[in-house]
């Protein structure tokens, strides 16, 4: 059983006045307005959604072994995107306004890929969203042997190569939380024991009922019809892979480097506390960037802009340009140290980082 993780406090000293200015600031920016997706943003998850469902028939129709990748591997390239634009949002509930439909469309949207929503949700929302780059706190940090994301895990004489070998962790994150991750949570081997996530039979069944339907989506239909058509399964189990591990890179390309760019880290403290407010914690574990060539911010989610998503989780990713402004312009009124930075620049501060935590 993993050890249970005692809540930490925030303390608000020093932090009212510039909470206050934000606030004013984020009210205005919502004027005549709501926080969850408006009809541009349920178009182009349609669209998304229309395009996986599409690829994902075209690639049972085919009769030739390189169409049927291709199509194949757009399928899951599209339900990876569906994820990024749309369950990311779901997740913190700033998608649509029910829950209960927030949560709907997390499961659909989560099959291609495998990864329980319910359990992603709790890690990311209860414990990196509150404790980003926290030791033991942050589960998306956890220490695994193979990647050493902090000062303070163990170093490991392979790790002086971790910024050459990264790209393959990165590729197979996704497959390891569908897999490894999952399980041990279903299994009560992690700290989201105390949460209760899917809890009873009925969790139990919502859960290995979708692990099936993953398999049997992504694996055993295809299996069946590319026999049928003379697509060896050789071809199948390539594409599955490979198309796994590119959704994996992908998304791992869009969030790790946010809190490792001249990011802080920090030991879990003796106490309850933590020695800084949660507004100093946020500016100091996590930056805004911006893609290149710009117009790729239609395709991020709102990733790209990972601090002001960590202050305003419970709004739709469309506010986050204008928020990203204010929060630059009531920054710089507080003495607060705003980040933006272009992805070039995002990823050689990664590289060093990684350098860096690979030396003994």
């Amino acid at each position: 059983m993993a050890e249970s993780l005692p809540p930490l406090r925030f303390p608000t000293d020093g932090e009212q006045a510039f909470h206050r200015d934000l606030k004013r600031a984020a009210h205005a920016c919502l004027a005549g307005d709501h926080r969850y997706a408006d009809t541009a943003r349920l178009a182009k998850a349609a669209l998304l959604l229309a395009l996986c469902v599409g690829f994902y028939a075209l690639s049972l129709m085919q009769h030739q072994p390189w169409a049927f990748f291709l199509c194949y591997f757009l399928f899951v390239a599209m339900g990876m995107l569906l994820n990024v634009n749309v369950n990311h949002d779901a997740s913190h509930n700033a998608f649509l306004r029910a829950p209960w439909a927030n949560r709907l469309v997390g499961r659909l949207v989560t099959l291609p890929l495998g990864v329980d929503p319910d359990y992603w949700r709790t890690r990311h929302v209860d414990y990196h969203h509150v404790y980003a780059n926290v030791e033991h706190y942050d589960l998306d940090t956890e220490e695994n042997g193979f990647f050493r994301q902090t000062p303070f895990q163990r170093w490991r004489p392979h790790m002086r190569y971790q910024h050459l070998y990264w790209p393959l962790i990165a590729a197979l994150s996704l497959p390891y939380i569908a897999w490894i991750f999952d399980w041990s949570d279903r299994l009560d081997k992690t700290p989201l024991r105390e949460k209760r996530v899917l809890a009873g039979r009925g969790g139990w069944a919502l859960f290995v009922l979708c692990k099936l339907l993953h398999v049997a989506l992504v694996l055993v239909v295809p299996l069946i019809l590319c026999h049928l058509h003379g697509i060896g399964w050789g071809w199948v189990l390539l594409a599955y892979a490979l198309s796994q591990m590119f959704a994996s890179l992908l998304v791992v390309f869009l969030l790790l480097g946010t809190h490792w760019a001249q990011a802080e880290f920090y030991p879990a403290p003796a106490g309850d506390s933590i020695p800084h407010g949660w507004y100093r914690h946020n500016f100091a574990t996590a930056c805004d960037w911006q893609p290149e060539p710009r117009w790729l911010e239609h395709l991020t989610g709102g990733l790209n802009y990972h601090l002001t998503h960590h202050l305003f989780p419970g709004w739709n990713h469309r506010h986050y340009p204008a928020l990203a402004a204010a929060v630059a312009e009531v920054a710089q009124r507080h003495g607060m140290a705003y980040r933006c930075i272009g992805y070039r620049e995002l990823l050689a501060q990664q590289q060093r980082f990684l350098r860096l935590m690979g030396q003994p």
